[in-house]
């Protein structure tokens, strides 16, 4: 028999708390309903925050198209990955987001984490690397994931992660219950 998965660790606020207050109605991200029974469903707080890629990367995950998913009466919670992109806008909206979760204004949601996408190549700045970390401490857990030149022309093949990756994919299946668990098969030769 298997060893079952090691959940990453939290690395932040765990659960919404009473007390945050809610971002303005400018700030907030809409809602829609979930449809269909998707394993993970990565937000983007921002356009160009790297929804598209990130599902593809994760294979069974989907778009939520920059909405929070709202699961219909009796479904589970969506599971949701918020993405953004390294740079002060990306990580502004990704505060803005883990805020609006913390306030306890969201639909009913199984927030995972932040996931934060190089916005360049190279170091961050001082200032963003310490933001980044802020914001990151919003969220149950957060990861890092850095440039990928070839992303600028080809979008990833579903499944086709380089080595780099392999940490976050294992943590996000370590995630997923294993009676819905994230078919990753072309990447299992990356989590071995």
């Amino acid at each position: 028999m298997p060893a079952a998965p090691v959940l990453p660790s939290r690395t932040g606020v765990a659960a919404p708390l009473a007390g945050v207050p809610e971002p303005d109605a400018a700030d907030r991200l809409p809602w829609s309903t979930a449809s269909g029974s998707r394993v993970v469903w990565v937000l983007g707080t921002h356009g160009g925050a790297g929804e598209t890629t990130l599902a593809r990367v994760l294979d069974d995950a989907t778009e939520a198209n920059h909405h929070w998913p709202s699961a219909p009466n009796e479904a589970p919670p969506p599971r949701v990955l918020l993405t953004c992109r390294t740079s002060m806008t990306g990580l502004l909206s990704a505060q803005h987001a883990v805020t609006e979760w913390a306030s306890g204004t969201t639909p009913a949601i199984e927030l995972l984490g932040l996931v934060m996408t190089a916005d360049a190549p190279g170091k961050l700045p001082a200032p963003l690397r310490d933001f980044s970390s802020i914001v990151a401490g919003g969220a149950p857990r957060a990861w890092y994931l850095p440039w990928v030149p070839s992303w600028r022309i080809h979008a990833p093949e579903p499944g086709s992660a380089s080595r780099r990756f392999a940490p976050f994919i294992r943590d996000v299946r370590a995630l997923t219950p294993p009676d819905h668990p994230l078919p990753l098969t072309l990447t299992e030769g990356l989590l071995q």
